[in-house]
C-alpha cells in the first residue's frame, strides 16, 4: 500500500544560495545595503559618478568574494565558532587549592 503522504527531506538543512551558507547571506543583504546608502551619500555630496561606480562595484565584489571564501571555510556555525574558541583564555591561574577543597563531595 502506497503512502499518501509526502515526506520532506530539506527540513533541517541549511539556507544556501550560490554558495553562501546560513549567515552569510544576511551579511550580503546587511553590506548591500550600506553599498546602497554609501552611493546615495556620495552622489548627493556632488562627486563624479565616474568615481563613485568603480569604487562602489569593487567594493561590492571585494565583500561578494570575502563572503564567499568564509562560507566555504568555515561553513554553516564554523565561523563563530572560530570566534568563540579565540574568546577562551589560554590557562586558567589560581592562587589557591581552596576553591577545590571545598567542593561538596555529591
Amino acid at each position: 500500500m502506497a503512502s499518501i503522504y509526502q515526506i520532506n527531506k530539506g527540513v533541517n538543512k541549511p539556507i544556501e544560495f550560490k554558495g553562501l551558507k546560513a549567515q552569510y547571506i544576511a551579511w550580503l543583504a546587511a553590506g548591500l545595503v550600506l553599498l546602497l546608502i554609501a552611493f546615495a551619500i556620495l552622489y548627493i555630496s556632488g562627486l563624479n559618478i565616474s568615481i563613485i561606480l568603480p569604487l562602489l562595484f569593487g567594493t561590492g565584489t571585494a565583500l561578494i568574494i570575502i563572503l564567499t571564501k568564509l562560507s566555504h571555510k568555515y561553513g554553516e556555525h564554523g565561523l563563530m565558532k572560530y570566534f568563540a574558541k579565540h574568546r577562551l583564555p589560554h590557562y586558567l591561574r589560581f592562587k589557591s587549592r581552596r576553591l577545590f577543597t571545598q567542593l561538596k563531595k555529591g
